[in-house]
């Protein structure tokens, strides 16, 4: 692919815009980026006007492919922050597997804190990790077989201004030598033609084939599905699984590092660390009634394993064994669970639960369920709140039956 504003490099006029990556270079030229820079306040709604005024100065194709650009940028604004989202290259696919940037920055530092120097990023998709591991001074073989999204990965690499650092190179992963690098991590697809992978051997490339590279590798991290099945973490691994903002997004095995056969629970943005040998994890808490607070723990806990920990540091037990509710009289700042003080306990009954709603004036209700089938947006049509005041609402058991409790985040303690 030519370079920005490369002299030699065709017009968009003289370039067969049908073609992906003939489009793609397109918009890297200069008459593609004066076009993106035009569209880039263009919201759905204007498209079509905007499209047919463009038209009359640029090609349609162009036109398009600039506009589909656009759209693409707006929806990585969420992941990549709108400074960057705004000047890097996306595809569908891209903005849909690629990390957060915050998870990317997370994990990059965990490689730098390890000593790793040099890494080979293998699936690179559009370089979201890539990024993130040059930004912290490390050095990045990206690596990806798909002509595409290495354009992207170069594109963006370029656009921040980390070319140096960041060496993208189109290839099968399964025959990169890895040897001369630091570190590997490994992103296999998790999403095919009929939408999400769940069975860690149809991943591409498949789980087997990465642990192995992993294994080969001094240190490693594979990315994977945060809902992966514990029995299919390899002995050799630390687990971690990462939730940012309360949402899980991603669940990460590190291979070589001084804590293997472990799982740990991180949560962003702040970065508390939940961690436990496999060997020291805590037996399930007992089951108790309910008593003043409900701590509803972190996803990332919930998926690590870890409430048994979270219930020891409040003095709390569960409510029913098979719900990852927290109960306890007294309360405990802790990072891995929020609070509630719980001040009612009724058996499902949505006309109950309207009444006292009614009663105490409540119109801001918060609806949360763990194991319940009652979805909280029916159960708001069925109570229409009224009010100025709010309450939360949890739909779950309590020793095996059908519960609602009602409570308020608690207040921090002094």
């Amino acid at each position: 692919m030519g370079q920005v504003n490369d002299p030699n490099a065709p017009s968009a006029q003289e370039t067969d815009l049908g073609d992906p990556l003939a489009a793609f270079a397109a918009l890297r030229t200069e008459e593609g980026r004066a076009l993106l820079d035009e569209v880039r306040d263009v919201e759905p709604a204007q498209e079509l006007a905007a499209a047919t005024r463009l038209r009359r100065t640029y090609p349609a194709p162009l036109v398009s492919a600039a506009l589909a650009q656009a759209r693409l940028r707006r929806r990585a604004a969420a992941k990549f922050g709108a400074e960057d989202a705004a000047r890097m290259f996306f595809t569908p696919n891209g903005v849909e597997q690629s990390t957060r940037a915050s998870v990317a920055a997370h994990r990059a530092e965990s490689f730098k804190a390890l000593g790793v120097r040099s890494l080979a990023d293998l699936c690179c998709g559009i370089g979201g990790d890539a990024i993130a591991l040059a930004r912290a001074g490390i050095s990045v073989l990206a690596v990806d077989r798909d002509p595409l999204t290495c354009a992207a990965a170069r594109a963006n690499a370029e656009a921040l201004g980390l070319a140096d650092l960041i060496e993208v190179r189109e290839a099968d992963v399964t025959e990169v030598d890895t040897a001369a690098y630091d570190a590997v991590f490994v992103d296999p697809a998790r999403r095919g033609g009929r939408g999400r992978i769940f069975d860690p051997e149809a991943y591409s490339p498949p789980l087997s084939w990465a642990v192995g590279a992993a294994l080969r590798a001094p240190l490693a991290a594979l990315k994977i599905a945060p809902g992966i099945p514990h029995e299919a973490i390899p002995a050799e691994a630390g687990a971690e699984w990462i939730s940012d903002g309360g949402d899980v997004k991603e669940a990460v095995l590190w291979f070589g590092t001084d804590t293997p056969a472990s799982h740990r629970a991180t949560l962003l943005p702040g970065g508390a660390s939940l961690w436990t040998s496999l060997a020291a994890m805590l037996p399930d808490p007992e089951v108790r009634p309910v008593g003043r607070y409900l701590y509803e723990p972190d996803g990332a806990v919930i998926r690590a394993h870890l409430v048994a920990e979270v219930a020891a540091r409040v003095e709390g037990g569960l409510i029913d064994e098979t719900i990852a509710y927290v109960t306890s009289d007294a309360l405990h700042a802790t990072p891995y669970a929020t609070a509630y003080e719980i001040t009612d306990q009724l058996p499902f009954n949505v006309k109950k639960l309207k009444a006292l709603l009614r009663e105490r004036g409540v119109g801001i209700l918060t609806v949360k369920k763990r194991g319940s089938a009652v979805e909280p947006e029916e159960l708001r049509r069925k109570v229409k709140p009224q009010g100025k005041n709010a309450a939360t609402v949890f739909l779950t058991r309590v020793a095996g039956a059908p519960t609602m409790l009602i409570g308020h985040p608690a207040a921090p303690r002094a």
